[in-house]
């Protein structure tokens, strides 16, 4: 099953219509992300709670990594960058982290609030090769500039 983005954009926005708090946003995206494709193996939330500092928030699947520096990986690199970070193939990113063995690709991206504040960064893992898109990464950021462009 794949995503469909419309329908997620509007299930998305009828579920967070009027809400302002970050993590209930986060929380109930990635619930309606995780469920709605067969790729999406790990799907969460990196906070920015510090200089140069992500900490793990909502997400779904496995375990993840409860901090995450600007520095390393591909979280990082989204944050650092402030860009999306489309990566094939993990294996062939400088400076990855395994926060799970099974992840062979992802997509990462950077979350801005109304303000134009770096708030956090969307990581979306799957244990398969090439699973994402440029469409994906495209959709998936018009999605996140949809909820948290109005707090």
């Amino acid at each position: 099953m794949r995503a469909n983005y419309d329908t997620l954009a509007k299930t998305i926005a009828a579920l967070t219509e009027g809400e302002e708090d970050e993590v209930a946003l986060m929380a109930t995206i990635v619930c309606e992300l995780h469920h709605s494709d067969d790729r999406f193996d790990w799907t969460g939330f990196y906070r920015v709670t510090g200089p140069e500092m992500l900490k793990i928030g909502p997400y779904q699947g496995g375990h993840g990594c409860l901090q995450i520096p600007f520095s390393r990986g591909v979280c990082g690199a989204a944050a650092r960058s402030g860009e999306v970070q489309l990566v094939a193939d993990v294996e062939a990113f400088p400076g990855h982290i395994a926060c799970a063995s099974s992840t062979r690709s992802e997509v990462v991206l950077p979350v801005w609030n109304g303000a134009g504040n770096l708030i956090a960064v969307l990581d979306i893992d799957s244990d398969q090769p090439e699973a994402f898109q440029q469409e994906d990464a495209d959709r998936l950021a018009d999605l996140l500039a949809q909820v948290f462009s109005r707090i």
